[in-house]
């Protein structure tokens, strides 16, 4: 029988054979807390009390084999995920342990959780009609949770990366052709939607960066917009501006004289709302707003888009679809795909030519025109 010092830990062998090292772990009411780490060697037993030891001096949880999984997401919430998110994200981590994991896997032991435990969840999901990509994002959201469960010392291994989640298929972006752009444009004339929708379409912008856009960043007179922020509506109401989706995304850009009319327009009528408004009107300065000034919901904004395109049998697009549009419409005219990369936000040139790659059969046919004139030319 081997001992260490009380506070450090002790091991001892059992009259069944198996070692058992005994740990402090603190005071609760004035008592002593301790805890029991079993194994069937005692070489065993010393690497458990060892990790245990090291966690206990950095302050972190001692591992506990009755903890439950739903009793370590609510720790790993709190303590790991708020801190380091911004709310909206925060709140959709919390949703989806509240509604889809907790429910199910929320009972289990921590150190029992299997593959087989997150794979039946996934497969569950998926069977009540959750789309592939939200149950890819549930098992995200648990691949996460366990491997800082990993770096806390409760388990020896993170069993999320032995599930595979389910496949999600490519969106094949819908873009507007020419004609139908200029329908488009012909169609939201008039309409509370039309300088947004118009902006969006002519610069390619984001929903979000769209709507996070305030008087500041436009200068009518230059005819130029920045690019600074994107809008998050809050789960539960409210709302908040972040940071863009990269470095890239904060740009300045030209405007076109049709999307600069539509904004001086807008801004005429949204200075007449103002003052009929009078003291109901709340100022945040934004461009796109309610009929009080406040910045518009991106969930009402895509409802209203869509009505807009089924009224004037308009293909059925989706508001991120007008920024794919902007992007095509630049390519067919033969701008660089250098100068659609800064326009867009993107952080590589390859994932501009990526997504838009299906319109470079087009372009591969004017090129080959092209070439069939400059040689014609010569003969």
């Amino acid at each position: 029988m081997a001992k260490r010092g009380q506070n450090e830990g002790s091991i001892t062998k059992r009259k069944d054979g198996r070692w058992v090292a005994r740990l402090t772990i603190g005071y609760e009411g004035g008592k002593q807390k301790r805890k029991c780490i079993y194994g069937r060697t005692r070489e065993e037993v010393a690497g458990k009390l060892a990790a245990a030891l090291k966690a206990k001096r950095d302050g972190l949880p001692v591992s506990n084999d009755r903890i439950t999984f739903g009793q370590f997401l609510d720790k790993w919430l709190e303590d790991s995920v708020k801190p380091s998110v911004r709310p909206a994200t925060y709140s959709r981590y919390t949703r989806e342990v509240r509604l889809h994991i907790e429910p199910t896997l929320g009972k289990v032991k921590l150190a029992k959780l299997s593959p087989g435990d997150i794979q039946a969840l996934l497969n569950t999901k998926l069977k009540e009609g959750l789309s592939p990509a939200s149950v890819r994002h549930m098992h995200a959201v648990i691949r996460r949770a366990l491997g800082q469960a990993y770096e806390w010392q409760l388990v020896s291994r993170n069993v999320a990366k032995l599930v595979r989640p389910p496949r999600v298929n490519r969106y094949e972006a819908q873009t507007l052709s020419p004609a139908q752009a200029a329908a488009f444009l012909e169609a939201v004339k008039g309409d509370r939607l039309e300088a947004l929708c118009t902006v969006a379409m002519a610069l390619g912008l984001r929903r979000g960066e769209a709507l996070a856009i305030k008087w500041e960043d436009v200068n009518l007179e230059a005819g130029t917009l920045r690019v600074r922020h994107t809008l998050k509506n809050l789960p539960g109401g409210g709302w908040e501006l972040a940071e863009p989706k990269s470095r890239n995304s904060r740009r300045t850009l030209g405007l076109p004289q049709f999307a600069l009319a539509a904004l001086k327009e807008h801004r005429k009528r949204q200075l007449e709302e103002k003052l009929r408004q009078g003291k109901k009107w709340r100022d945040h300065g934004f461009v796109f707003t309610s009929v009080i000034g406040t910045p518009l919901d991106g969930d009402n904004v895509y409802k209203l888009f869509r009505q807009l395109l089924k009224e004037n049998n308009l293909p059925d697009i989706r508001f991120h679809d007008l920024r794919h549009s902007c992007a095509s419409l630049l390519l067919v005219q033969g701008i660089s795909p250098r100068v659609i990369m800064e326009t867009l936000g993107h952080s590589q040139i390859s994932l501009t030519m990526d997504t838009y790659s299906h319109v470079m059969p087009v372009l591969m046919k004017e090129a080959a025109n092209a070439m069939d004139e400059i040689i014609s030319g010569r003969k």
